[in-house]
């Protein structure tokens, strides 16, 4: 008897979906707001701003790294695991090779 590889879990709902764009959106207003009302020169606005933006491009990238490389370990156990479940198959114990 073989073991299946558990399907993939299912992708996040919509209104998961919605809630984190909202949620990713108001954060992104309020710092903004808050850069361009804080009581600074213009230069450090300007740095803050860009440290924010920054951060944001960084949260992006370590996002899409960290997802494919989930896909990469994914897809390679099932490949793994239809070689096995393949080989398992195969092989009939009561076989006698002379």
């Amino acid at each position: 008897m073989t073991t299946r590889t558990p399907p993939p879990a299912p992708p996040g709902s919509t209104a998961f979906f919605v809630q984190a764009a909202i949620s990713f959106a108001v954060s992104g207003v309020a710092v903004v707001l808050g850069v361009l009302y804080l009581p600074v020169d213009e230069w450090v606005r300007a740095f803050l701003a860009l440290g924010v933006l920054y951060v944001i491009t960084s949260t992006f990238t370590l996002a899409k790294c960290v997802r494919d490389r989930q896909e990469t370990q994914t897809l390679a156990g099932r490949v793994d695991q239809a070689r096995l479940d393949k080989l398992l198959a195969e092989h009939d114990p009561y076989t006698t090779n002379v």
